[in-house]
């Protein structure tokens, strides 16, 4: 799993590419953790994700959540089919919203609940 992160301000874009499988979870999880302590938004570029395992989907969730408590948001960007399927099947689609442009994404990250 490579994993790239570009910061912009409160927000930043993290890059995943390969597997997200019980080795792969292992290599991201203290990044995001990391991200979504000191960041306000996080959109994570799926595109280059080919699987999917349930500990990684923790990882996100746990993300999700922890930016959800200080009004913040992770979107995904550009899942795979495989991927968003996976997401869509596990019901987290509202938690892990999925965009498919970086300017959908930073309008969703904009985005407040109502």
């Amino acid at each position: 799993m490579q994993i790239e992160t570009v910061e912009n301000g409160a927000t930043a874009c993290v890059s995943l590419k390969g597997r997200l499988d019980i080795a792969g979870a292992e290599v991201v999880a203290l990044p995001l953790a990391t991200l979504a302590d000191a960041k306000q938004s996080l959109i994570i570029d799926m595109s280059g994700v080919s699987f999917i395992a349930s500990v990684a989907i923790r990882h996100l969730v746990s993300a999700a959540k922890t930016l959800s408590r200080r009004n913040g948001r992770l979107v995904l960007l550009n899942p795979t089919a495989l991927v968003t399927g996976v997401l869509q099947n596990s019901g987290l689609t509202d938690l892990l919203p999925v965009v498919h442009s970086e300017s959908e994404g930073m309008a969703a990250i904009n985005q407040r609940p109502t």
